[in-house]
């Protein structure tokens, strides 16, 4: 499960596209389909969301376990 996490994460970042594979060094820029279409407003948006989302379940948790202690 987190492989998949990381990976969704590498993409909303345009980070994926750029890592060649396969020994496929292209010539030019590489075509990842969100980071091509994506402009820096969106990817700062989607970084917010994961941090944000990220940050209240590490607070649930720790809240959770407080409570579980008492």
């Amino acid at each position: 499960m987190s492989l998949y996490v990381l990976d969704a994460v590498l993409w909303i970042f345009g980070i994926r596209g750029h890592i060649p594979q396969h020994g496929g060094f292209r010539a030019g820029r590489s075509e990842s389909s969100f980071a091509s279409t994506a402009g820096p407003l969106t990817r700062v948006l989607a970084a917010s969301v994961v941090a944000v989302v990220f940050l209240s379940l590490v607070l649930w948790a720790a809240v959770w376990i407080a409570i579980k202690l008492l």
